[in-house]
């Protein structure tokens, strides 16, 4: 997974490992990784305190990352799971040290 400030992203976070799993998109994954670790903003992450970035795919153009984040959400939980685990075994936090 290789990721530039520029870039945009689609992104699974967890709680814990196999815990809840929430996909996302943004155009500044730094900023948002921020946000959901802060609580800045109310909904399903703050709710479930998942605050770990767990898996991410960049893309150059911003349709593209709205599309697979579509259609990561209309997948089912095992998909998501693989594609954690494949990249990230542990689910460590990939953002920890931003």
């Amino acid at each position: 997974m290789s990721w530039t400030k520029k870039a945009y992203c689609t992104y699974l976070l967890a709680n814990r490992k196999n815990g809840t799993v929430y996909v996302g998109v943004s155009g500044n994954l730094s900023k948002r990784m921020l946000e959901h670790k802060n609580g800045t903003n109310e909904g399903f992450s703050k709710k479930y305190s998942l605050k770990k970035l767990v898996y991410f795919e960049s893309f150059e153009v911003v349709e593209n990352a709205i599309k697979r984040e579509k259609q990561l959400k209309a997948g089912k939980r095992s998909t998501k799971i693989q594609l954690i685990e494949k990249d990230n075994p542990n689910w460590d936090d990939l953002s920890a040290d931003w």
